[in-house]
């Protein structure tokens, strides 16, 4: 029992900070709406990948180097920052071709840059999402080198890895089910232009504040 209470603990702490809002969730709840489950679920499943990627860096101590070298973390901070604007961008910017063209719907939408064309692509925005986030990486050095310990076994770090994306899949996949749900969509369909508008403004408040910090860091 002593050897899984790291892993239990960790477990614990990642899937409360699951359900935390931030870009992950977000995206998640836009684009389920917005695309339906299919696209839902392909975005959960990026996320779910990127979140197994960190893990394994962060268990490994890759991201722990990353997040020592004051220019290689100010790069991601700054990549990640700009990955999140460019989502904010696009969610306000619907809102904006919407609020014009408010009896044409699907035309709004082809010019949005959210436009998601296949799950493929759907995919990869949710993993260019988590991976991105400098603050996933934070939390994952955080998270194992405090809870890991150093004889940690390789069969317990591999579990602990699993269980972390297993959690992490379960959660966004029933987020993204429980949003596109018949009656649910047919309700948030109605206040599309207002869910996007509060996703824009929560991804462009995270890319500013990654980019004000990635700024001080290059400047101090």
């Amino acid at each position: 029992m002593d050897t899984l209470t790291p892993v239990i603990t960790i477990s614990t702490i990642h899937f409360i900070a699951l359900m935390s809002p931030g870009p992950d969730f977000t995206l998640v709840v836009q684009n389920a709406t917005r695309y339906g489950r299919p696209t839902g679920l392909a975005i959960a499943l990026g996320l779910a990948c990127g979140i197994l990627l960190h893990s394994i860096f962060s268990i490994t101590g890759v991201s722990l180097i990353v997040h020592q070298h004051p220019l290689l973390f100010s790069l991601m901070q700054i990549i990640g920052g700009g990955y999140l604007l460019y989502l904010g961008y696009g969610a306000l910017t619907a809102v904006w071709l919407h609020r014009h063209t408010p009896t044409v719907a699907e035309s709004s939408s082809d010019k949005s840059p959210l436009l998601l064309a296949n799950r493929r692509q759907a995919f990869s925005r949710g993993f260019a999402t988590n991976i991105l986030n400098p603050k996933a990486l934070v939390f994952f050095v955080s998270l194992m080198s405090s809870l890991v310990p150093a004889d940690m076994s390789i069969s317990i770090k591999t579990l602990t890895v699993v269980i972390l994306f297993v959690l992490s899949l379960s959660w966004f996949s029933f987020l993204a089910w429980v949003l596109s749900t018949p009656r649910l969509q047919n309700k948030l369909q109605s206040a599309a232009r207002y869910i996007d508008a509060l996703c824009g403004l929560v991804f462009t408040l995270i890319a500013i504040t990654i980019l004000y910090q990635a700024m001080l860091r290059l400047l101090s």
